[in-house]
């Protein structure tokens, strides 16, 4: 028990040197995200509870506010690329929801696992793409409007695909409802990246309507008005039922960002707080996510915890693996295989964990995304790190090259 807090000083040192680090930069995600779970392991009360406050009741309301935020990052025109591209699309995604879950089930078979953490690992991979894979993508010079495209369709598709998957796959291990898990999904990802949409809309339309103070003021006393009366009554929009708290942050969230947009309508400057605030806002929220859950299986973590890494390094190399060559067994290039690899490998962990803890009501099951999280990011950073480099080294020789045929051109 000694060596965790040793853990912890030594990982939170290292965190901060690749934040400062710029080289260093891409790992920095991953390892904040390591030193939650260990500062969940050595301080697991502050976790828990603050006051009379369970902590798990954020854990909704701050996946919502993270999908938001990928909402707001988005566009029609992400959505209109896969009809332009849709062979490395569908290749992607049908990779991701095929290969990840299998693996999934496979693992969590073989290795006998016990049946709440082994419905977290098939959870983890039958969930849509993660939203760090585009960085990732970024990262390593692969196709990035493309990684945005996939990840934009594999979340709308996950409230049909993931309940079916993960029922097919687990319901003999715990029972499972498709129609809750369905609902769970809308109201969690859904309805919040709609309403990020949305604030897209109102932050950077070149339509003259979101540039007026008058119009903007309507709809945040509107936004406001109906979040308020959704979290004030229990009969208001009744027809809501199970997606009322998703409404209502999103609503919140609207409000909010009609308000900086006057702001910045007034003052004449820029109205991209948000978008700078949002980024930092969702690394924070994943954070305390990963910190709850693993504060609230600490015993489990202790025990299975060595075996639960395991599984998330042969789950996450696997997907990486087989993610690049049904790219490249199907004709695509370099770039793209690389892309659909990051897609494929990397999982929504935070989907899955509120989906354990919100549709499952189970702790135990929140555990394996948890763990898988910071594995996915660390290794995801590393592999972006060394696919960039080779992309930049083989992109500074070609020019090398070209540089050479015209000077012997020229003479």
């Amino acid at each position: 028990m000694s060596v965790l807090p040793t853990a912890l000083g030594l990982c939170v040192a290292f965190a901060v040197l690749c934040t400062i680090l710029r080289r260093l930069r891409p790992l920095a995600f991953g390892l904040w995200i390591a030193v939650a779970c260990l500062a969940a392991l050595v301080f697991p009360e502050a976790f828990l509870h603050w006051g009379r406050f369970d902590l798990a009741k954020l854990i909704v309301p701050l996946l919502q506010v993270i999908m938001f935020g990928m909402g707001t990052t988005l566009t029609a025109h992400d959505f209109g690329r896969a009809l332009r591209r849709p062979l490395p699309v569908l290749i992607g995604i049908g990779s991701q929801f095929l290969i990840m879950p299998l693996i999934g089930w496979m693992l969590a078979t073989s290795l006998d696992l016990p049946p709440e953490i082994a419905v977290g690992v098939i959870l983890v991979g039958s969930v849509s793409g993660g939203v760090a894979s585009n960085l990732m993508v970024f990262l390593a010079r692969g196709d990035v409007a493309l990684s945005v495209t996939m990840t934009a369709c594999s979340t709308l598709m996950s409230p049909l695909v993931t309940p079916l998957l993960t029922k097919w796959l687990a319901g003999a291990l715990v029972p499972i409802s498709i129609v809750a898990m369905m609902l769970s999904i809308l109201n969690m990802i859904i309805v919040p990246v709609i309403a990020g949409l949305l604030a897209h809309e109102l932050l950077y339309s070149s339509r003259k309507f979101t540039k007026k103070v008058s119009v903007m003021s309507i709809l945040l006393v509107i936004f406001s008005a109906l979040a308020g009366l959704l979290t004030l009554s229990e009969n208001f929009f009744a027809f809501a039922g199970s997606l009322r708290s998703g409404i209502t942050v999103g609503l919140g969230l609207l409000a909010l960002v009609s308000l900086v947009k006057i702001v910045a309508i007034v003052s004449g400057r820029g109205g991209d707080f948000i978008a700078r605030i949002l980024p930092f806002v969702s690394m924070a929220g994943i954070w305390l996510i990963i910190a709850i859950i693993t504060a609230r299986s600490r015993a489990t973590v202790l025990e299975a915890g060595g075996l639960l890494m395991l599984v998330a390094a042969i789950h996450n190399s696997a997907g990486y693996l087989l993610g690049y060559w049904s790219g490249r067994l199907t004709g695509q290039s370099e770039e793209i295989s690389r892309t659909i690899a990051f897609e494929v490998g990397m999982q929504n962990s935070g989907m899955a964990a509120g989906l354990a803890m919100d549709a499952l009501k189970s702790a135990p099951a929140a555990l394996a995304p948890a763990i898988f999280g910071p594995w996915m990011n660390i290794t995801g950073s590393l592999l972006a790190s060394w696919w960039g480099r080779e992309a930049h080294e083989s992109s500074a020789e070609c020019l090398a090259e070209e540089r050479e045929i015209s000077a012997e051109t020229m003479t």
